[in-house]
């Protein structure tokens, strides 16, 4: 739905809340906002196709600069607010973006890169300035609120959270037609039964594909959207209750937390406003999923795509409960599962997942990557590795990179950490390889106990002997470390990487 349309229809009404806050952006501030936005950037030159690059916290005007970029006709490349100043140097460099946008709560890292962004026409920053910067405030205050004549539809333009190396930009063709037709609701209130009165939650960094889609979807469906500025386990559960949220989005990592609070805290609000909660972004261990349920009751919905929109496959409570560990069948583009060969695997074995004929896309700047994901037959793969059952259900095992090879067997970590995960003295656990002279490679765990007092050799032998009572031996690690914080990113991904670095310095490591 165009927003001008609903901004008519309800200028009053809230676009979206900051739940910390409080702070509000009706509608009609919506729309005239991003129209004086979209004719800065008229006035800068931009055109339909030209990129811009985005800094930001979960700040107030955020989603308005996406608007204003998805009217202009723009790609918008949104970027992680945790990054330091050779990360965000390499993302605005490599996107090509002509205008940079940022806050005065990121000044550590950007004031570091003036000088540096050779494309960069014009940076702007929000809730003051320093030397290098424009106000953006003062940028658009003069701007007329009018619709910019040549209207269009632009799209985001993000980058892979960098979990197994350099971040991809992943580039898909420019939408057609005109700017709020089809936009909005359709796949939600198809999926989700989401309506006008839907209120969508959501908790976690707007610069994320998922958050920010979801996000943009809900708000241009003339839905109110509350946007937690970070998340914790029990203002999440406040925050249902306060703003009677009925739709929600989630992963599996949230869960866990909130299932680990004391449960004189966790059931004290009121979550029974919830008619959907949408999870995504890493397998859910099966026990975790099966006590959301039990909490929250049959309103869970999971989905599996990726920011490159090669595919969606979903599944609700009722079908994950005749087919657990399932993310479902696919509802865009047609799965096959393939061997290395490239040959198609029978229903029940692991392999690699392909999407056919699902949307198009390319890494930015990195045919190498490209390629590799594509199959022969023209076929796209995210670098998940999972099997089909005979009724076309989906089983994610784990992503390719992950695989630990210890002794000529194959080992994928995701199993052994859904099961450590939940031990009742466990926070968080990564699982990888490490190197062994003999295997090669042998399974490490690193664990984040949630009280730092119990971790050492005791609680290394409980959980070694937990692993083995319940999976298979050599999928157990072989030792336990601990960390009192692992390096997870705030959409639930973790950088194994990072850990993977400490025990690989001065092997030949299989890092990629």
């Amino acid at each position: 739905m165009h927003p001008g349309t609903i901004a008519d229809n309800n200028p009053d009404k809230p676009a979206y809340i900051i739940a910390e806050t409080g702070e509000t952006v009706t509608f009609r501030q919506l729309e005239d906002g991003s129209n004086q936005m979209a004719q800065l950037f008229r006035s800068l030159g931009l055109s339909r196709g030209d990129h811009i690059a985005i800094l930001l916290e979960n700040h107030l005007l955020f989603l308005q600069i996406c608007v204003a970029a998805q009217r202009s006709g723009l790609y918008f490349t949104a970027i992680s607010y945790r990054l330091q100043e050779e990360e965000v140097e390499y993302i605005v460099n490599d996107c090509g973006a002509r205008v940079f946008i940022t806050s005065k709560d990121r000044q550590s890292v950007v004031e570091k890169l003036v000088g540096k962004m050779p494309d960069i026409e014009m940076s702007y920053m929000l809730d003051g300035v320093i030397a290098g910067f424009e106000s953006f405030e003062k940028a658009i205050a003069g701007m007329p609120t009018a619709v910019i004549a040549d209207e269009s539809n632009g799209t985001s333009m993000l980058y892979s959270s960098g979990t197994t190396g350099r971040p991809k930009g992943i580039l898909k063709p420019l939408p057609d037609g005109e700017f709020g037709a089809g936009e909005g609701a359709g796949l939600f209130q198809m999926l989700y039964a989401a309506t006008e009165d839907s209120i969508y939650l959501s908790p976690a960094p707007l610069y994320h594909a998922a958050p920010l889609t979801f996000t943009l979807g809900f708000m241009l469906g003339g839905m109110t959207c509350i946007i937690m500025q970070h998340f914790e386990a029990e203002s999440a559960l406040k925050t249902i209750e306060q703003y009677k949220a009925t739709h929600s989005q989630w992963v599996p990592t949230m869960f866990i937390r909130m299932l680990k609070l004391d449960d004189e805290v966790r059931l004290k609000y009121d979550v029974s406003s919830l008619e959907c909660a949408i999870h995504a972004a890493a397998p859910c261990p099966i026990p975790v999923k099966e006590q959301m349920i039990n909490w929250w009751g049959p309103v869970i919905h999971e989905y599996y795509a990726g920011s490159e929109g090669n595919g969606f496959v979903a599944i609700n409570s009722e079908d994950w409960l005749a087919h657990k560990g399932s993310v479902g069948r696919a509802l865009s583009g047609i799965l096959h599962i393939c061997a290395d060969d490239g040959s198609t695997v029978p229903a029940g074995e692991t392999g690699t997942i392909y999407f056919e004929g699902g949307g198009e896309f390319e890494y930015y700047h990195d045919k190498e990557k490209t390629d590799e994901s594509r199959h022969e037959k023209g076929w796209s793969t995210l670098g998940d590795v999972g099997h089909m059952d005979e009724e076309g259900y989906l089983y994610l095992t784990d992503r390719k990179s992950f695989m630990i090879i210890s002794g000529g067997v194959n080992i994928y970590p995701q199993e052994t950490e859904n099961l450590l995960v939940t031990h009742p003295r466990v926070m968080d656990v990564a699982v990888f390889g490490v190197p062994h002279e003999e295997f090669g490679e042998e399974v490490k765990a690193v664990v984040q106990p949630i009280d730092w007092n119990d971790a050492g050799p005791a609680l290394e032998a409980e959980l070694i002997d937990f692993c083995r009572e319940h999976i298979s031996h050599i999928k157990c690690p072989r030792s336990i470390d601990f960390d009192k914080e692992l390096p997870r990113h705030p959409t639930g991904k973790l950088y194994k990487r990072l850990l993977k670095d400490r025990y690989w310095e001065g092997h030949k490591s299989k890092l990629v």
